[in-house]
């Protein structure tokens, strides 16, 4: 009879502590699943944060394993200091001209060895870039002007 009796109170000991495991279980996954809540907000507000310092710097990608740099589109009140230096160099020379220059002056003004050609194309890919996103105007005759 003793032994029924010790089973009968450890088997009370065992449902009070299920009972107080039961609750801290219920505490816990409350716990993570508020945890889980926070982490997403943060995560969405650190996603805001890089998009907004992407759209006042310029942002550097990968293309074909080698660092390139995306130039930014030209907004209502042009920032151009969100542009890299060469690119801001090019688009002074090209602000300076009386008129339209031709990709041959600009490599001029930067020092490049303008006799030859394959010296100018890394240029003539900027300056159209450049145009691309609305700093510069491309002529149908090739050469370029500076937007106002």
């Amino acid at each position: 009879m003793q032994e029924l009796e010790r089973i009968t109170a450890r088997r009370g000991e065992l449902d009070v502590l299920t009972e107080k495991l039961a609750k801290q279980l219920a505490e816990v996954q409350a716990e993570r699943e508020e945890l889980v809540i926070a982490e997403r907000v943060l995560n969405r507000l650190a996603e805001q944060d890089r998009a907004a310092a992407g759209a006042a710097a310029p942002v550097p990608g990968r293309v074909a394993g080698r660092a390139v740099l995306l130039i930014p589109h030209r907004g209502e009140n042009p920032d151009e200091t969100a542009l890299l230096d060469d690119y801001r160099m090019i688009l002074a020379i090209v602000q300076a001209a009386d008129g339209p220059v031709q990709v041959r002056a600009v490599g001029e003004e930067l020092g490049l060895d303008v006799a030859v050609r394959g010296k100018l194309e890394p240029l003539r890919a900027k300056m159209t870039k450049l145009a691309d996103r609305g700093w510069l105007h491309k002529r149908p005759d090739g050469r370029f002007t500076a937007r106002r």
